[in-house]
């Protein structure tokens, strides 16, 4: 037998893209939020979004997950069904409960919740909203061409497993686009299915070889029964496993679920005094999988890794374990895998090196960059739209533009080299190799590996927001010319020679974000594309009159959906006064 390339998965990549894009999305989408606010944002964004990223009829459901400490995924995801069903009759008078039991409807229920440390300084430039991360691709909301979030390219792929759901609620993470090499239409065969690229049980060396110890693991034997493990080496999966029978596949989960409505119902009743009293912390793997597959000696081995004491963890499967007796499974099997193939496409969006890696492929000459084209809207052979460039402007045939104007009568000249420019407007630009999105200035000049995001330069503000734009910058004006810190970065010349106080700069690999106030005002965070906002959260780094950690914290009380009109204001404003 001929080993599979990757040429022998594009035909099956290329169809699940296309149902993608045909949006034969989820009959009900539930977003789960970390606050109220949020999930209005989500709510009025999906429903004015239907037809652009998931089917016109879709009913939207946005709660918040008001549960102190959270509540993990597994009670997070029943707690946030609970909300959507009570939201769904007090405004739709409709029961989706009842129509998931009578095999109407199929739900999609998306997790957003998180600070999205790691993504930082991005989601602070969003106000704390980590799904409304801007993507490199524009979407009809409310019949205006919009920047596409994360959250909505996400809806948006998973799609493709509605068809094949009636009857059941669908589980997914918020900032992770796939695209699976297998095909999406199949027939249910467990109460619990979960995602995973599936192989042939591996050695001992191959198990090492791959890094499998690090992954949380799904096993499937000959019958398509499985089960889960997480993190453990070769000679102790075989040995928890050993219940399960011979081992025919074995695969890193993707986390994402989706239950039938008679366990749903049953999940729901068992956990009923959590959910009443909002108390408890339960996820899904270590909480329900594992516990309903392994053997219960097998299961206290697994948690005493985690640290969980014996006492703890032989209650919580004992109550797993009663629960399941009095389950009636019926013709269907109780957990089961979904394989997403081993060509599998995964662009993971959750941290920023990546967020730029995912980014920057676009401008690739690569089977994956086309399929992440098509999947963004951008046809075959096309990778400029909706844009407005100057005859005086040179753009070299890798780079994306989408929604941009860029170069004037008045400023001739510029260039944009391998990279990626979504809703920026200039009269002037030195681009190379790197990220804008959502950037007003008159002039931009770019290096290699910088990132510029949801930014209006201080010189097109408003005099009464530009003097509270820089806020911070005080530590560097010492140093350098001009108030705004991303005005000050170490100059590189421009083709024509120029240098210019109303343009933003930067060096290789700067981050610069617009942190935007209620009042008008913009804050500017800077970072670096090798800084991990997660270990330095509570640091004032480059230069930053607060920590990313502060700046969420200021960002605690701001509304998204206010922002999100004043912010296009601010920039439409800026792009006159220039």
């Amino acid at each position: 037998m001929t080993d599979v390339t990757e040429k022998d998965y594009l035909p099956l990549l290329q169809n699940n893209i296309k149902v993608m894009n045909d949006l034969n999305g989820f009959d009900v989408v539930i977003v789960c939020c970390s606050s109220s606010k949020q999930a209005s944002f989500w709510q009025s964004r999906l429903e004015q979004g239907r037809g652009s990223v998931l089917p016109t009829d879709s009913i939207v459901l946005s709660v918040e997950e008001d549960w102190v400490g959270g509540a993990g995924n597994a009670l997070g995801t029943l707690y946030a069904f609970q909300k959507a069903k009570a939201l769904a009759l007090s405004t739709l008078s409709i029961n989706i409960e009842d129509d998931l039991i009578a095999g109407k409807i199929s739900i999609g229920l998306f997790h957003t919740a998180g600070k999205g440390t790691r993504l930082a300084p991005l989601p602070g430039s969003e106000n704390n909203n980590k799904p409304g991360v801007k993507l490199p691709s524009t979407i009809v909301v409310n019949q205006q061409q919009v920047p596409m979030t994360i959250l909505e390219a996400v809806i948006k792929q998973t799609g493709c497993y509605a068809k094949s759901r009636k009857g059941r609620l669908s589980v997914f993470w918020g900032d992770q686009v796939f695209i699976p090499s297998a095909p999406v239409e199949y027939t249910v065969t467990h109460h619990v299915d979960i995602l995973c690229s599936l192989g042939p049980m591996p050695t001992e060396q191959d198990w090492r070889e791959k890094g499998l110890d690090k992954y949380g693991l799904i096993a499937q034997n000959s019958a398509g029964n499985a089960a889960q493990v997480e993190k453990v080496q070769h000679a102790t999966a075989v040995q928890l496993l050993a219940s399960l029978g011979e081992i025919q596949s074995v695969g890193a989960s993707l986390g994402s679920f989706s239950l039938s409505h008679q366990i749903l119902v049953a999940l729901l009743a068992e956990f009923a005094a959590e959910l009443s009293a909002k108390e408890g912390k339960l996820d899904s793997d270590p909480h329900l999988w594992m516990p309903m597959t392994l053997e219960k000696d097998s299961y206290l081995q697994l948690m005493a890794q985690k640290g969980i004491s014996k006492d703890i963890s032989s209650a919580h499967f004992d109550r797993i374990a009663q629960m399941m007796q009095g389950f009636e499974r019926g013709e269907l099997g109780l957990f089961g895998a979904v394989d997403v193939g081993l060509g599998v496409k995964w662009w993971d969006y959750g941290q920023l090196k990546l967020y730029q890696r995912n980014t920057r492929m676009m401008t690739e000459n690569t089977p994956e960059a086309d399929l992440l084209r098509s999947f963004l809207n951008l046809p075959e052979g096309v990778r400029q739209r909706e844009s407005t460039i100057h005859p005086s402007v040179s753009v070299d045939k890798e780079s994306c533009i989408s929604s941009c104007i860029l170069g004037s009568d008045s400023t001739c000249g510029g260039r944009v080299v391998n990279s990626v420019l979504s809703n920026v407007r200039c009269k002037y630009i030195d681009a190379v190799d790197c990220v804008l999105i959502n950037v007003t200035a008159e002039r931009i000049v770019a290096a290699p590996g910088s990132i510029i995001y949801n930014y209006v330069h201080p010189s097109a503000q408003n005099p009464t927001t530009s003097a509270r734009a820089a806020e911070g910058a005080e530590a560097k004006n010492e140093k350098t010319e001009g108030s705004d810190p991303a005005a000050k970065r170490v100059k590189r010349d421009t083709p024509d020679g120029s240098h210019s106080k109303n343009e933003v700069r930067t060096s290789a690999g700067d981050v610069i974000v617009g942190v935007f106030q209620e009042d008008g005002s913009q804050v500017v965070l800077n970072s670096h594309a090798e800084t991990d906002g997660g270990k330095v959260w509570d640091d004032r780094v480059h230069d930053n009159a607060h920590s990313f950690g502060e700046m969420y914290n200021l960002n605690a009380e701001v509304c998204p959906s206010k922002l999100q009109k004043l912010i296009a204001q601010l920039h439409d404003a800026a792009w006159e006064n220039l």
